[in-house]
């Protein structure tokens, strides 16, 4: 303990706190002290996923690694949970409150162009076809940071008040074996549905993000709604083919999808109320015809479409079928609208905010900013939607490199191993000091 922390430890003695008080700072101390002893360990388990990674819904050989060293650590495990998931349970020595901490997977169909020594070769599956895979978000990170954590809490175990689920997550990108269709949940929302929070009951989730947007060590949090929500947006329009040359015989869905397309750009900026929270309307795809000089019967399109609020998200998908029915319509097509909604808004609980947001200063030094909203899309809001959750990005590009990092996704993504000590650190503390906070 650093002379600091002695003298906040006297002072709050004088003030007359309660010895579990001194208790509390003393166990969060000590995970916070013996995370660097893990540090090492963490890196090796990071290089090793990184060098052979799995998409969603096919991490065998990542959730063996991971069930192996929990069960060493005389954890409870359990396997195949939501297709691919690990779940395990710490008991502490005391009773108190369940925490659980979050970790995703799977990886991404990207070829890696890294140049790192541990760099992916690996090809898998996904919609049928073979394609080179990289942890091109950070997952492999998520992982080796969650598996220091079980570690550095199971080492205190006795002295928890509480209990600690331990979440590995698979598809957190989505499945690799079949296309979404609104049917078949995956990743969290799987994992929601087959009891994961439940036996025991969960109290509150946390959970990370590594992120290139932020230099190695830094913490983002926000308040409230984080991370948008996101739909999977099919449209298809019906006309009747003919003739290039002869356009009156027939009815072009070409035309009337450009004009549905130009339409739906006026659903955010005329006709949404963004005061509540912003929103995002894309066309991503547009497919129709078999040659130059035929008019298509049909044209298919996809996109995606991002809120912050559930009335917001409403809205819009109401007003976006709107749109491309009516306009549609006025050209004499048809068009088939259908949202998929497969991601909800991410919404960190206020009240366990700012209730936790003195530990990841202490873990930073104070390096924490607030984050701004995050367009991207996680599935840890189906946790959030069940019990109090803190989601948070950790940065991981070198200061002299912020600015030029490839972002999240790209090929050529890469995460400072820095980073990971503060991420143990982080979700280490966030446990003790939560679970001591009910003691």
């Amino acid at each position: 303990m650093t002379k600091t922390l002695l003298l906040g430890a006297s002072l709050m003695f004088v003030a007359g706190l309660p010895l579990t008080s001194l208790a509390a700072q003393s166990l969060t101390d000590r995970v916070i002290d013996n995370a660097a002893q893990l540090e090492q360990k963490a890196i090796g388990w990071r290089h090793d996923i990184h060098q052979h990674p799995e998409l969603g819904n096919q991490e065998t050989r990542t959730a063996a690694l991971i069930a192996e060293h929990l069960r060493q650590l005389g954890m409870t495990v359990e396997t195949g949970v939501g297709t691919t998931g690990v779940v395990a349970m710490l008991k502490g020595g005391k009773p108190g409150p369940v925490v659980a901490l979050r970790a995703d997977m799977d990886a991404l169909p990207v070829a890696e162009n890294t140049g790192l020594a541990y760099a992916s070769s690996v090809k898998q599956e996904y919609l049928g076809k073979s394609m080179p895979v990289m942890h091109a978000c950070g997952h492999d990170a998520h992982v080796a940071i969650l598996m220091a954590v079980a570690e550095n809490l199971a080492a205190v175990r006795e002295e928890l008040p509480g209990s600690v689920k331990f979440i590995f997550q698979p598809a957190e990108e989505g499945p690799s074996d079949y296309v979404y269709d609104g049917e078949r949940y995956f990743g969290a929302r799987l994992m929601v549905e087959e009891g994961v929070l439940e036996n025991p009951a969960v109290d509150a989730i946390f959970g990370l993000h590594v992120t290139a947007a932020a230099p190695t060590g830094v913490i983002g949090y926000r308040s409230g709604p984080t991370m948008a929500s996101s739909g999977d947006l099919h449209i298809t329009v019906t006309g009747k083919q003919t003739h290039g040359a002869q356009p009156w015989n027939g009815v072009d869905p070409i035309v009337a999808s450009a004009q549905i397309i130009t339409g739906l750009q006026t659903v955010v900026s005329r006709r949404t109320d963004i005061m509540p929270a912003p929103a995002v309307v894309t066309i991503g795809t547009i497919e129709g015809g078999t040659r130059h000089n035929i008019i298509p019967d049909k044209v298919k399109m996809t996109g995606t479409v991002r809120t912050f609020d559930d009335a917001v998200q409403k809205d819009v998908n109401a007003q976006i079928t709107q749109t491309a029915e009516h306009t549609a319509q006025a050209s004499g097509a048809q068009a088939e609208v259908k949202i998929i909604e497969n991601y909800a808004t991410t919404v960190n609980e206020p009240a366990l905010t700012a209730r936790m947001l003195p530990t990841l200063q202490r873990v930073t030094d104070g390096r924490t900013f607030p984050s701004p909203l995050v367009t991207g899309s996680e599935d840890f809001s189906y946790f959030a939607q069940k019990v109090p959750g803190l989601f948070f990005f950790l940065g991981v590009t070198p200061v002299d490199n912020m600015g030029k990092a490839a972002p999240n996704h790209s090929p050529e993504f890469m995460v400072d191993d820095k980073a990971l000590l503060t991420g143990i650190k982080a979700l280490s503390a966030l446990t003790t000091d939560y679970l001591q906070a009910a003691d």
